[in-house]
């Protein structure tokens, strides 16, 4: 089968990323060029990769198989519908839409144009997650703390859509449940839109995710924390790792066991350390190289459209609870 030409949309500080991982991908991938309106985007863009500048998005799409969206939010449904409505596959960054109107839209052209449609929640890919996801079974507690020092770029949306999105998505994808109750607070400190938030989200099985978001954290943070029967995992998606306590039945003979004792007349129990090997590659590029093996295999993505239109169902109940709580202290 031939390469795929793929196109780039946006060439700013994730585009280039893009565009540099793709390039990279030489066995999947024919990078036919770029678009960007920003004329010093571009121009660095050009000299940087000797990449080809499209005059426009539609000229961008038109000449290409594939599309990697990496615009600001706002610009996303634009420019995949125009894509869809080309059969143009799509890989589009987190959040995929802005609107949930948008994302139903977007979900239902896909499906009409029966092309592959990849949501850009690279933290599925993270290294750190991949060594430990064999592990989860009937988590019922999770606690996230994903904390960044202030940056203007991203502030175009909450902190919600903007960080928090990242824990939605692995905690959808960790438990299996409806999502019976969310709640959270948050308030705005320098943009004008939310950039502190903890959110609760409760589901039909019992468990509780407890998520911390902020973009004006004095030092960077993101790790996730899940307990489940006998077992408590760590995830550090910055640093890259991961830790798994396993609770089992104390060896009585093993003197330099870590031994609890639950009380109630209950047995010993032992505590049994992993930090299982976490393997070296790049997320961004792993998740793109899924998105190429879906085309090839006729498969569907790892994360698809409907995954990313559920982190931002679940991000946009969160907002409403934030709007809601702004309004009482207003009144």
């Amino acid at each position: 089968m031939e390469k795929i030409k793929l196109g780039i949309l946006g060439a700013g500080h994730l585009g280039k990323i893009h565009i540099k991982l793709s390039l990279e991908l030489i066995e999947k991938f024919d990078v036919i060029g770029f678009y960007d309106p920003d004329i010093l985007i571009s121009k660095a863009a050009i000299d940087q990769y000797g990449l080809n500048a499209f005059d426009s998005l539609e000229a961008l799409i038109d000449a290409s198989d594939a599309v990697s969206i990496v615009t600001p939010t706002l610009s996303h449904f634009e420019c995949a519908m125009y894509a869809l409505r080309n059969g143009k596959h799509i890989f589009i960054e987190k959040p995929m839409t802005n609107t949930l109107e948008e994302g139903k839209k977007m979900i239902d052209l896909a499906h009409e144009a029966q092309v592959k449609a990849q949501v850009g929640h690279v933290e599925r890919f993270n290294p750190a997650f991949s060594a430990v996801q064999s592990h989860f079974d009937k988590v019922m507690f999770v606690e996230t703390h994903r904390l960044a020092q202030f940056n203007p770029r991203g502030t175009d949306v909450s902190v919600v859509m903007d960080l928090m999105i990242h824990d939605i998505d692995i905690v959808l994808s960790v438990v299996k449940a409806n999502l019976r109750k969310t709640s959270a607070s948050g308030v705005a400190v320098i943009s004008d839109t939310p950039d502190i938030c903890n959110a609760r989200l409760e589901f039909d099985n019992g468990c509780v995710a407890n998520l911390t978001a902020s973009r004006i954290s004095l030092k960077n943070m993101r790790k996730s924390r899940f307990f489940q029967s006998n077992a408590y995992i760590t995830v550090d998606f910055l640093n890259k790792k991961s830790k798994i306590v396993n609770i089992t039945d104390a060896d009585e003979s093993n003197p330099f066991a870590l031994i609890i004792e639950p009380g109630n007349g209950k047995p010993s129990k032992q505590l049994v350390f992993d930090e299982p090997k976490v393997a070296d590659y790049n997320a961004i590029k792993r998740e793109l190289e899924t998105f190429a093996d879906s085309i090839y295999n006729n498969t569907k993505p790892l994360v698809t459209v409907e995954d990313g239109y559920l982190a931002i169902q679940v991000a946009n109940q969160i907002l409403d609870q934030l709007s809601f709580s702004n309004s009482i202290f207003a009144s």
